[in-house]
């Protein structure tokens, strides 16, 4: 269940180039917190995905809610 809303949310995901930095910056909307820069697209993804890992487990942890994407969404009890 965790592994399709991942890829749920990812498909939100948006990335731009920051050539100040040299970088790629991703975010995902609605997902307060959950952002990464890489020097690739693809390492900025891999960091994106889990910086939203880290995100869901510490809502679930404290019983805050975790919006419901695309039709799929995570309950307590998937991780019971």
């Amino acid at each position: 269940m965790l592994s399709n809303y991942i890829r749920a949310v990812m498909a939100h995901a948006q990335y731009r180039e920051t050539p100040k930095d040299d970088c790629i910056y991703g975010e995902i909307p609605g997902f307060e917190g959950v952002c990464a820069k890489a020097e690739t697209l693809e390492l900025c993804r891999h960091d994106l995905s889990e910086a939203l890992e880290e995100w869901i487990f510490f809502r679930i942890s404290r019983k805050l809610p975790v919006p419901e994407v695309d039709g799929v969404e995570l309950r307590d009890k998937d991780f019971q």
